[in-house]
């Protein structure tokens, strides 16, 4: 197949460049976003199979182009900062990034993760088979589009989002306890507060209900949650 591309969001013109470099040299396609209003199109005009992006940004922000690159892909996103708080890699990741790399860095390290990510996206650890779904009642999910359909409706969903209804639908009438959806959610739990799987079990559970489908996600005391087989639909 064709190289791998790589977009490059970053605006410190010298790292971009000596990342392009770099990458070229390991037979990588690469890009970098020139105008920093219109990162969405020039992202997607490039088509990539990886994004490079950083948090600070002319206009709007890393989170920001995070969130509107995931509503229409799912490859993988992986944010480069200079900034080396918990709270910033948990605000990446909750943005719907991948990964997250601290400045200044080594080249091995983000080779190697980009080689990572690429691998369990589009390599040997890549799903072979055709399109995944999950079918309960009218519900179906669509896991590679990130869609859940609800009769002739498409719900669009982010990559989270995505992960907890998979693991719920797939597992009812039984009980996915937090620990599992945490493990699932976050390679790396060690900075990822508690809170964070209740905010986004209540994302879930508001998307749910803004397209008619009530009562659908049981909260079990003690153990974590269940996906309701026969959920109430207003």
């Amino acid at each position: 197949m064709a190289n791998h591309r790589i977009f490059i969001v970053e605006d410190d013109k010298k790292i971009a460049h000596l990342l392009a470099e770099t990458l070229r040299k390991y037979q990588y396609d690469v890009a970098i976003v020139e105008d920093f209003d219109n990162v969405e199109a020039e992202c997607f005009a490039f088509d990539p199979h990886l994004i490079l992006l950083d948090i600070n940004l002319p206009s709007y922000d890393g989170y920001y182009w995070c969130r509107q690159l995931r509503q229409r892909t799912k490859c993988p996103i992986i944010f480069i900062s200079a900034r080396s708080g918990d709270m910033d890699q948990v605000f990446a990741l909750e943005n719907g990034g991948d990964d997250f790399i601290t400045k200044p860095f080594h080249y091995e390290i983000v080779l190697a993760k980009i080689r990572s990510h690429l691998r369990r996206a589009f390599g040997e650890y890549a799903p072979s088979q055709g399109e995944r779904t999950v079918k309960l009642g009218s519900l179906e999910l669509f896991i590679e589009r990130m869609e859940l359909h609800l009769r002739d409706e498409a719900i669009p969903l982010q990559k989270k989002e995505c992960v907890i209804l998979e693991l719920l639908m797939e597992a009812s009438p039984k009980v996915v306890s937090r620990e599992t959806l945490l493990e699932e959610l976050w390679d790396d739990q060690s900075f990822v507060d508690e809170n964070t799987l209740n905010v986004n079990m209540t994302r879930v559970r508001k998307k749910l209900v803004d397209y008619g489908v009530q009562s659908v996600i049981e909260t079990v005391r003690g153990s974590g949650y269940r996906f309701l087989t026969a959920p109430e639909e207003s």
